[in-house]
This record gives structure tokens, C-alpha cells and sequence, in this order.
């Protein structure tokens, strides 16, 4: 199926804006990326799970019926993932006159590196893109002990959306950006940069017994790293930077397929 979004022309009052997230509807990075996108446009949509979704990554929900509830104009609740949200928004809550844009976010947390495989924040915008509409996904770093600084992802992102929409990127292209756990004055700029990668195995999984002496296991956080791959938003975020990162649906790495191809040229089962 071939994609076709096309980032949009004309003034930002004209676009139509659907909000959306993994935390929840009632997440705190929803209503902070609710008012950003009002200082876009004034037709803004809401269409959020019910419950946190965080880690669904891409996920459909395909073993039980999904329920839309209006919670308000424009507001709407999903008893499903980030994903479902979207699909529901756009085809059956919005039919007539679909977003022009999707803003997923401001996820408490941030998606750099492999996190952004697991998120649902990053799925909600995958999603968008298959269905031919530019999506951005947003997210703000937060530190185990501290409050989320909110009002850097809020100071900062309208600029840049302005900035993206302006400049325009190619479809099957999602935009993923992340804010540093910084207050707005300490944040020393915005890097555009590749997705990185940490090491294997620095997962931190907790072994502990439940009330009944049954054993179980939490996975946490990734352990902290001192050292980050250059170029990359692990490092843009280490080093007090706004990244931005240009995410490609199409998953196909175009140069192993000479290697593959040529090795299977005379294959025969």
C-alpha cells in the first residue's frame, strides 16, 4: 500500500489537530500538549486510552470489542491502545473532515534510543503516517527523583512544529522529539540527529517474591549510561539538547538487499 501524507499547506489556522497519547487521558503531557496545540490552531481534537498504555509500542486490539466515550466537545476516551485511538479518531470519530495533523505526546518520559521501539507515544504517530496524516511524536525526559518540567516541552514546541511545518518532510517519515529534563533557560539549543542505540543487557529487571511466595519480575528503566553514541539523540538529550529525529515506517534496509538477493539468486528449496 503506498502512503501518502503530505505535510500541510496553507495557514496553521487551517489545520485540524488530533491529540493523542500513551499515558492516558488524563496524563498530565496531555493537557500541556493539548495547549500547544491551541497555540496552532483552534480546531483541536482529543482522542486518548482510557487507561496508560505506556510500552503497547504499535499494537491493535484485536481480542475484545473497543468503546469510543465523549467525555467532552472534542474529547474523546479509547478502552484501547495509542493506536486504536488513532484509528478510531480518524475513522469513525472524524470521518468527514480528517486531522490534518496528529501530535502524540507529551509522554512523561523520554523516547530515545531503543525506548522509542516500545512506545506507544511513537506508535500513536506510526499510525498516523499509515494512514497518510504527518504525525509528530513528542516526549519530555524526566529524572527519577524530580517533578517533569512540563513547561520546557510547552515553551519549546510550538516553535519548533511551527518550524517542521514549514520546512516539510517526505511521507513515511514520523518526527520524534524529545525534550531534556532541563527548565527552559539550561536547555542549550535543538539538535537533529540520528536514533541511538545502548548497549544489550542494561535493563534493570527486579526479582522479588509476592505474599504468597510466588517469585515475579518487574522490568524497570534502563540503567543510566556515562558514554552515548555520537550523533544521536541519547547524546543531543546528555548534553542539554532538544532532539529531533526523522523515523521511517518502512523498516526495509535497502543495503543488505543486494547481499541478500545475490545470495539467493540461485536458492533452491
Amino acid at each position: 500500500m503506498a502512503l501518502s501524507s503530505k505535510t500541510p499547506s496553507g495557514p496553521l489556522s487551517s489545520l485540524r489537530i488530533l491529540v493523542t497519547n500513551d499515558d492516558g487521558i488524563h496524563a498530565p503531557g496531555l493537557k500541556i500538549l493539548t495547549k500547544i496545540a491551541r497555540t496552532l490552531s483552534n480546531d483541536v481534537w482529543t482522542v486518548a486510552p482510557e487507561q496508560e498504555q505506556s510500552g503497547a509500542g504499535h499494537s491493535l486490539t484485536l481480542s475484545k470489542p473497543l468503546r469510543i466515550r465523549k467525555l467532552a466537545s472534542r474529547r474523546y476516551s479509547v478502552d484501547g491502545t495509542p493506536t486504536d485511538c488513532v484509528l478510531l479518531a480518524v475513522k469513525k470519530i472524524l470521518p468527514r473532515k480528517k486531522p490534518t495533523l496528529i501530535l502524540s505526546g507529551v509522554n512523561f518520559g523520554g523516547n530515545v534510543g531503543e525506548d522509542a521501539t516500545y512506545s506507544g507515544t511513537v506508535a500513536a504517530a506510526m499510525e498516523g503516517i499509515l494512514l497518510g496524516i504527518p504525525s509528530i511524536a513528542l516526549s519530555q525526559v524526566v529524572s527519577r527523583s524530580e517533578t517533569p518540567k512540563w513547561s520546557t516541552a510547552l515553551h519549546f514546541a510550538p516553535p519548533l512544529i511551527k518550524q517542521l511545518l514549514k520546512t516539510g518532510w517526505p511521507q513515511h517519515i514520523l518526527i520524534n522529539i524529545n525534550f531534556p529534563d532541563l527548565i527552559t533557560s539550561s536547555v542549550k539549543g535543538v539538535r537533529v540527529v540520528s536514533q541511538g542505540f545502548r548497549p544489550a543487557g542494561v535493563d534493570q529487571i527486579s526479582e522479588n517474591l509476592d505474599p504468597r511466595g510466588r517469585t515475579y519480575y518487574w522490568i524497570g528503566p534502563q540503567a543510566d549510561l556515562i558514554e552515548f553514541p555520537t550523533e544521536t539523540d541519547l547524546e543531543a538529550i546528555s548534553q542539554g539538547y532538544v532532539s529531533i529525529t526523522p523515523m521511517d515506517v518502512n523498516f526495509t534496509h535497502k543495503k543488505t538487499l543486494p547481499l541478500l538477493q545475490t545470495a539467493f539468486e540461485e536458492f533452491k528449496l
